[in-house]
């Protein structure tokens, strides 16, 4: 028997960066990697980055010795399904732990022009598979990219 978890959730951020520079921050593969790859609980092995409609993103990590799956690899794979310059981008993602296929998401970044530089509005809708790591966990790490997309768009980031 099946068991799906299907949830959704809504992240706002705002950035001291012009729209255009919060795209650029997806758009650029060397720019992403930085705050989407590097770092954080899991190793990185492999990033490639496509920025077009159609275009594919892969992501392959090994987690880390503090989660509960240390040394085993996850794999999050996207297609970009709509992209507006400085406005918006709309990707569908799988995500793979080990052997397992975990959950399948359409994520929506809305880019909207603010005061002291920008808004980031992401919408996360996804269905979570047996094993997965769930809503509570996924919108943790979202918060976390987000956070860590903010210090690569900081005036003080090198």
């Amino acid at each position: 028997m099946s068991d799906v978890i299907h949830d959704s959730f809504v992240i706002a951020r705002a950035y001291p960066a012009r729209p255009a520079a919060v795209f650029r921050a997806f758009a650029d593969p060397a720019r992403k990697r930085r705050w989407y790859v590097d770092g954080g609980h899991a190793t990185p092995e492999a990033y490639e980055l496509d920025f077009r409609e159609g275009g594919r993103e892969r992501a392959e990590t090994r987690l880390g010795d503090d989660t509960p799956f240390p040394g085993v690899a996850m794999i999050a794979e996207s297609v970009h399904l709509d992209i507006r310059p400085d406005q918006r981008i709309v990707m569908a993602q799988t995500m793979t732990i080990g052997e397992r296929r975990i959950s399948a998401a359409l994520i929506t970044f809305e880019i909207r022009p603010a005061d002291a530089g920008s808004e980031l509005v992401m919408t996360h809708q996804a269905a979570f598979f047996e094993g997965a790591d769930g809503p509570a966990m996924r919108r943790g790490g979202w918060e976390a990219l987000l956070d860590g997309l903010g210090m690569a768009l900081s005036p003080d980031a090198a």
